[in-house]
């Protein structure tokens, strides 16, 4: 929404962000340590820019595909895990290819 992406990702990394990507649906995502998530929002915010959503959130360094097979059961565990009353949120390192999510 008439946001300079130049100017937010020079303003971003100046204040110790690791990463700025822009998705395809025009957001844009900023990435940085959980440490450092506060000074840099707060640099943002000073430089003009406004989030509209911003959360330390788990982010895998890795993905394993997952076959046919493997995909339904990490999908019945991770229901499962969501409905336990002590679960806030479940991360995981799936990842299900379209041809896998089909058959699902």
């Amino acid at each position: 929404v008439g946001v300079d992406e130049d100017a937010l990702m020079d303003a971003a990394l100046e204040a110790g962000a690791d990463d700025v990507v822009t998705e395809e649906d025009g957001s844009i995502e900023v990435y940085t340590t959980p440490n450092d998530f506060g000074t840099v929002l707060d640099a943002l915010e000073a430089a003009g820019f406004k989030a509209q959503n911003a959360e330390v959130t788990m982010i895998p360094s890795t993905e394993a595909e997952l076959d046919a097979e493997t995909a339904p059961k990490l999908m019945r565990l991770i229901d499962m895990l969501e409905d336990l009353d002590d679960v806030q949120e479940v991360y995981h390192n799936g990842s299900i290819s379209d041809e896998v999510a089909a058959t699902l």
